[in-house]
């Protein structure tokens, strides 16, 4: 089978050909048995492209697998085969799942209850993408900070495949959403999704914007802080909190971690959380679960939709991560492979 190896650390981005290249993409990988009698055979039909990923490749995540090792977390597929004690599915079922890694490969193991159904209704390659953005957003959102009608979200880096899962789920909960990107197509894309109020770094300042939509609305600040951006952005969000806001901490896309100064959290008695959405798989597994089944039904109902930017084959996975490292994406970059309807390279 086909499947993209790290044999080093080092540039995601340049091609496979060249000798500096970490990844090496194999034709004649042995197709992985069974591990357990509930282990499942999955065929996939699409595996999401992550910031998480490439920074992995790079050296520069938190979690560093042993080389070699084969990239990818979440993934959709058709089930190929089932082990002896498998229940609950059947060969030819659609699913999505999410692994430690190993999805950017032709045929996936995993066990039983580490899939979820994809219901009717659902794009197989848009499920393959909602796992970690949208899980993430899911979870942060709705359960750590309850955001909740009439709040005020404001979402930093909100073109990109967890911003913009976090304004649609913001606009679910019945919240205000104010959304920053850069570019007029992104801030194009975030007002269809119909957000409240969209800020261009490019074109004035971020404050300044965020501090007149809220004057013009009578509303006293910011009480929900979604931020996978970090550095000095994140910085100039602080002065928009309202007292008791919640800070939601995602990422650090600038490659800057900020600080939030403990003093002014003690007096605004803000709340900050972590999350790392990845952790719920070993620690709270089955929230996770309930989380990605709510997800799939309003995926399946219209009331989310998600944004494929890119799609690549697993031969373009060099394009894949030049297009997130040069920040061209909105929503989500793809790895698809061949099967009925499969898309080719979007540039």
């Amino acid at each position: 089978m086909e499947a993209l190896f790290v044999t080093k650390l080092g540039d995601p981005t340049l091609p496979q050909t060249s000798p500096d290249s970490p990844t090496v993409l194999s034709t004649t990988t042995p197709i992985p048995p069974l591990a357990s009698p509930t282990s499942v055979l999955v065929r996939v039909r699409a595996t999401s492209l992550n910031f998480a990923t490439y920074l992995q490749i790079l050296g520069k995540y938190q979690e560093k697998p042993r080389i070699p090792f084969v990239p990818g977390s979440d993934y959709s597929g058709v089930v190929e085969q089932v082990g002896p004690g498998v229940e609950g599915l059947r060969v030819g079922d659609r699913v999505c799942g999410l692994a430690a890694q190993g999805s950017f490969a032709e045929l996936v193991v995993a066990d039983e209850n580490e899939l979820i159904p994809v219901p009717d209704g659902c794009d197989l390659v848009a499920a393959g993408a909602l796992p970690v953005a949208f899980g993430t957003s899911h979870i942060a959102l709705v359960h750590r900070a309850h955001l909740s009608s009439g709040q005020v979200l404001l979402v930093l880096g909100a073109a990109g495949g967890v911003g913009l899962s976090a304004v649609q789920i913001g606009k679910i909960c019945g919240a205000i959403v104010i959304a920053v990107a850069r570019g007029d197509e992104k801030v194009q894309l975030l007002r269809s999704l119909g957000v409240d109020h969209v800020v261009d770094p490019s074109q004035g300042n971020v404050t300044q914007s965020v501090k007149e939509f809220l004057k013009e609305r009578k509303l006293k600040g910011i009480d929900v802080l979604y931020d996978p951006v970090g550095d000095k952005l994140t910085k100039e969000a602080l002065k928009l909190l309202n007292w008791g806001a919640n800070i939601l901490v995602i990422g650090f896309a600038s490659g800057e971690i900020p600080v939030i100064p403990a003093n002014i959290a003690l007096v605004k008695n803000w709340t900050i959380h972590g999350l790392y959405w990845g952790s719920y798989r070993t620690h709270r597994p089955g929230f996770l679960e309930d989380s990605l089944k709510e997800l799939l039904s309003w995926l399946a109902r219209g009331l989310i939709s998600i944004n494929i930017s890119h799609t690549y084959h697993l031969s373009e996975a060099n394009l894949a991560f030049a297009a997130i490292r040069d920040r061209k994406v909105m929503g989500k970059v793809m790895i698809v492979f061949d099967g009925p309807g499969a898309a080719r390279a979007k540039l």
